[in-house]
């Protein structure tokens, strides 16, 4: 026999109730009764039915989002994980959701993964990826029976036939459809070839959808390494799939419309490119010329033809100048020069002789002029000289 302390059962205990599957996820249905918040923001109470209850504890980080408030005296469905408070050795409820009495189970479960899922982030929308423009290669995780198959081929061939589609058959509906929805999705991003998928069904009743509200789909789509589109032909409801998917789509036919392009529109569009292209080659042939002829202007002015023939016009007007300083210098000593000859000429004795008058000079010895009278008189012969010879004369003194 063995004995064990009260903590070590308590702690037994808690490991059996913890790692029970069932008590490990339960909704619990029942009356609340006794509802108190804690200074932190926990709320504690008790769900009782036929006299029966259970405590139970939602801590306030698990209170975003839960589809009902617990009020005193409402019947409601409160989720959560059966354990045991250790210090008082008591079992209770640990919630994370409460909803009202009415719900269906499968609203219920997909309430609940949802908000599980949400919490996680997979519905993040910083983490959606955007689809490729012009895919080479679309998967489809489809039905090959159905419409929907037949639907997304008629679809990308006439908007876009340039894409390859690839099926990766599954069953759309009942217990073995997630796993098999799940196999193609991966089948498909181990064929590394594929741009985007596209896993779908078309319409039906909320019980036919469930294979689109499993969690274990809702993470090989997050998973998947290549963006993903639902397209699940339901209007109004909104399925786990369409939430963690990259895109979502009403129709499978409008999930092929959102993957690839329409040709016209792509054809009108390089049209408009290519005359936009046009358009900026006039332009820029335009520019070019318009700077070649600049350019080839600025390289006339520097070819050595031009600076030679600018230089030798330089010489030449030089030259012109310097011939002109030359001339006009020569014209000045000429006028001066002349001016000189003028006034030598006039002071030239023989211009005075040819108006009448003689010089006087001595005929004794070396001819010297005579400048007075008394040197005349002392002389007995005197030399007049004329303008056109000359004359040598006695001198008769007479008187004084």
């Amino acid at each position: 026999m063995r004995i064990l302390t009260v903590p070590e059962v308590t702690a037994y205990i808690k490991d059996l109730i913890e790692l029970d599957p069932i008590l490990s996820d339960v909704w619990i249905r029942g009356e609340v009764s006794n509802l108190s918040r804690s200074a932190a923001g926990h709320m504690y109470f008790c769900l009782a039915a036929d006299g029966i209850q259970i405590n139970c504890v939602l801590f306030r980080g698990s209170q975003v989002g839960i589809l009902a408030v617990p009020r005193n005296g409402e019947d409601v469905l409160a989720h959560g994980r059966v354990s045991i408070y250790e210090s008082r050795g008591q079992y209770q409820l640990i919630v994370d959701n409460v909803a009202p009495v009415g719900m269906g189970v499968m609203q219920l479960q997909f309430e609940e993964t949802k908000r599980r899922l949400e919490q996680e982030g997979l519905f993040s929308e910083d983490r959606k990826r955007p689809l490729p423009a012009l895919p080479a290669v679309i998967g489809v995780v489809t039905s090959a029976q159905g419409a929907v198959w037949h639907d997304i081929q008629t679809v990308v061939a006439r908007r876009f036939p340039l894409t390859q589609l690839i099926l990766a058959p599954s069953t759309v509906q009942g217990p073995d459809a997630p796993g098999h929805l799940i196999e193609g999705l991966r089948a498909l991003e181990a064929l590394g070839s594929c741009d985007v998928v596209i896993v779908g069904r078309g319409g039906g009743a909320a019980e036919d959808l469930a294979a689109f509200n499993d969690e274990r789909l809702a993470r090989a789509i997050f998973a998947c390494s290549v963006p993903v589109v639902s397209a699940v032909g339901h209007e109004t409801d909104t399925c786990i799939a369409d939430l963690v998917a990259d895109v979502r789509a009403s129709t499978p036919t409008a999930a092929a419309e959102l993957c690839v392009p329409n040709g016209r529109d792509l054809l009108l569009g390089i049209g408009q490119l290519v005359i936009r292209a046009r358009e900026s080659a006039d332009d820029v042939r335009r520019a070019n010329r318009d700077a070649f002829t600049v350019q080839q202007s600025v390289l006339r002015r520097h070819h050595p033809r031009t600076r030679l023939a600018t230089a030798r016009q330089d010489v030449d007007a030089l030259h012109e100048r310097v011939r002109t300083a030359q001339q006009t210098a020569f014209d000045a000593w000429r006028s001066q020069l002349q001016a000189e000859l003028d006034r030598a000429k006039l002071l030239d004795p023989r211009d005075v002789l040819r108006r009448g008058y003689a010089a006087v000079s001595t005929t004794d010895g070396p001819a010297s002029r005579v400048r007075s009278a008394d040197v005349a008189r002392g002389n007995q012969c005197l030399r007049l000289t004329f303008a056109d010879g000359d004359v040598d004369v006695d001198v008769n003194v007479t008187s004084r």
